[in-house]
């Protein structure tokens, strides 16, 4: 597994205006929804990347009015999903 650790000053985590305890969960979420925002990760890797499941990150995505991108790739994905496979 390869792993990225990023790093914040100390200004900017104190900063961050959310419980310690919730800090990692949500920056993971919010940079899931950045970067799909902006195609540049699948719905899948941006539910991964959020430790979510697909129907979680996608009601987030709904509720935060960022409309679904829907790749050939991803039809592929559900369409094995579908059948069992």
């Amino acid at each position: 597994m390869k792993t990225l650790n990023i790093e914040l000053s100390e200004n900017v985590v104190e900063a961050i205006r959310l419980p310690e305890a919730e800090q990692p969960g949500r920056l993971r979420l919010e940079l899931a929804l950045a970067l799909y925002s902006q195609n540049l990760i699948s719905l899948g890797k941006a539910a991964e990347l959020a430790d979510c499941d697909r129907f979680q990150f996608s009601t987030e995505l709904e509720r935060r009015h960022i409309n679904r991108h829907y790749t050939e790739e991803e039809l592929a994905e559900d369409l094995q999903y579908a059948r069992g496979q």
